[in-house]
């Protein structure tokens, strides 16, 4: 336990360090800019709290008492708007901070003017600020709905993520020190009342989607790498207890696939969407067809962005015997709430059934304990093949064609031609340049400098050509550098650097027609490609010696 404590901490802090807290940072960084030197301090650690009680499960007493599960998100937004019309205005600051100064008398009294304040809207932020949901909080939070025996391992991630949010307010405080305090107060009034309205649009929730369908795996979640290391996995494996599928993952997807067990039907009463009526299905009344559950929830960045392959699959295979069934088991309390849990299956353009299991009651019938999580289930009932977390996409796929033939489905074309962006969208699958994680090359990269033949890719496939310089993560182009792609997306993004951040550039030819010269210099995701609408089309890349590049993107 020791060991997943300490890790704890550093995937809270890389959770901080992470695009995911982008909605919620100018909020924090506005509420720490002001008041005494200790309200900072005081942010932090109100939105550390409140954290830690939301993902530790205790968030239930709340629905215990009646009140309704959009509660925390409308009191957070109360929170902000209250503290952002103070910031504008003074006299009303004064009166709003007169109470919460008595507070001082139950704790040290050199805090500073704002430190209480400070607990108040941040503990407001913490009841909407939904990270990536890596394994570690996963873990956390799964095993916190069903026992609330997580406090640890809550208490040591928002540990992790406060550090670095607390130094992101004192950073943030020193540089806007410059700034003249009536004109600074009424900044950050108006940001913290923008903040606000928001939330209550759901733009943070949006803002979240983009980013999981479009930001590269690495950005999103920085710790990643680490969190599927053996030891943490063994110890994670330790606090959720064993899957009632555990070790079937990556099954082999050869025309006879292993039979896993019977599957559970859905379980609970929650509310079903995309049916007839609103009517729940159950797994007999599916059979003779294949079905695939997903079970995922809309803040869940890893899950979002396996959303597009999962629409992908519905298009094509549906007429042919596929129905996917999304199990909606929420992290956090606000994604218990019916009306946002439509509107994130609107955004994300689901038109498969979806059903909520806000008492985690089909989440428990299967055993599972991870977001994203995927069970493929026969014609005849019985799990096939399994898959948690992201990626292995063409190896689901094959395994779905293979019970759909096993079940009588006509003979599959290679790629069932849907006529929908949805359809194209998903072909082509993100790779990385760097020997650690490169996959889909015609030649596969190879550490250290080499030159590589110019090669035609077929469809989803990646080729270098010219002389590059190949490490883990990056490949720098050295002569000649070029990358030909073909690709099935309607955008294609690419994470680059320049050496010593000195601006170089990139040719960027798509089916033989210069488009675009990007230039770049320092290190970030760059668009190389928006087109009108999904289709297939050859991508040819011409870097400038001292160029690298980190992963492919696509959407």
């Amino acid at each position: 336990m020791t060991l997943l404590v300490l890790f704890a901490i550093a995937a809270g802090a890389g959770t901080a360090l992470s695009p995911c807290v982008l909605p919620v940072l100018p909020a924090l960084l506005s509420a720490g800019a002001s008041g005494g030197r200790r309200r900072p301090l005081g942010v932090v650690l109100g939105l550390a709290t409140t954290f830690t009680i939301t993902v530790a499960g205790f968030a239930s007493v709340i629905d215990g008492v009646g009140l309704g599960n959009g509660t925390l998100r409308s009191l957070a937004v109360i929170a902000l708007l209250v503290f952002g019309i103070a910031l504008l205005a003074p006299k009303l600051a004064d009166r709003i901070e007169a109470p919460l100064s008595r507070l001082a008398r139950f704790g040290p009294r050199s805090l500073g003017d704002g430190f209480w304040s400070g607990i108040g809207v941040g503990a407001a932020l913490g009841f909407v600020y939904a990270p990536c949901a890596g394994p570690v909080l996963a873990a956390v939070i799964s095993v916190g709905a069903a026992s609330g025996s997580s406090l640890a391992v809550a208490l040591a991630y928002a540990l992790g993520t406060a550090v670095v949010l607390l130094a992101f307010c004192l950073g943030g405080r020193r540089v806007l020190a410059r700034v003249p305090p009536p004109a600074l107060q009424r900044t950050l009034g108006v940001v913290m009342v923008l903040t606000a309205l928001a939330i209550v649009t759901q733009v943070d929730l949006r803002f979240q989607t983009a980013l999981a369908e479009h930001a590269p795996g690495f950005l999103v979640n920085p710790t990643g790498s680490l969190e599927r290391s053996k030891p943490i996995e063994d110890r994670l494996a330790q606090l959720r207890g064993r899957t009632r599928f555990a070790g079937t993952a990556h099954a082999s997807t050869g025309s006879k696939l292993k039979v896993l067990g019977q599957a559970p039907d859905f379980a609970g009463h929650g509310r079903w969407f995309n049916t007839a009526g609103g009517r729940p299905l159950t797994l007999a009344g599916l059979r003779g067809r294949v079905v695939l559950v997903d079970f995922w929830t809309y803040t869940c960045i890893n899950c979002l962005r396996t959303l597009p392959h999962v629409r992908a699959w519905d298009a094509r295979y549906r007429a042919d015997g596929l129905t996917i069934v999304g199990v909606h088991t929420p992290e956090f309390t606000f994604e218990h709430d019916s009306g946002n849990v439509r509107a994130a299956i609107a955004r994300s353009r689901l038109r498969y059934p979806v059903v909520q299991d806000n008492d985690y009651a089909t989440w428990n019938a299967w055993g599972n304990q991870y977001w994203p999580a995927k069970y493929l289930v026969d014609a005849k009932g019985r799990v096939r093949y399994v898959h948690f977390g992201e990626g292995e996409y063409d190896k689901a796929e094959a395994a779905i064609r293979s019970l759909l033939a096993e079940a009588g489905a006509a003979k599959l074309g290679a790629h069932a031609s849907v006529g929908s962006e949805d359809a194209v969208e998903a072909q082509t699958p993100e790779t990385y340049l760097g020997v650690e994680r490169a996959r889909g090359w015609t030649t596969a990269p190879r550490a250290g400098t080499h030159s590589y033949p110019a090669r035609t890719p077929q469809l989803n496939q990646f080729a270098l050509g010219g002389t590059w310089t190949i490490g883990k993560e990056p490949a720098e182009a050295v002569r000649g550098a070029t990358i030909d792609v073909r690709f099935a997306a309607r955008k294609v993004y690419l994470v680059l650097s320049s050496r010593g951040d000195r601006p170089r550039t990139l040719e960027v030819r798509v089916d033989g027609r210069l488009t675009r010269r990007v230039v770049v210099s320092r290190q970030r995701l760059y668009e190389l490609v928006s087109l009108p609408r999904a289709g297939q089309h050859r991508l040819n890349l011409r870097f400038q010696p001292g160029l690298a590049g980190y992963a492919f993107t696509f959407g």
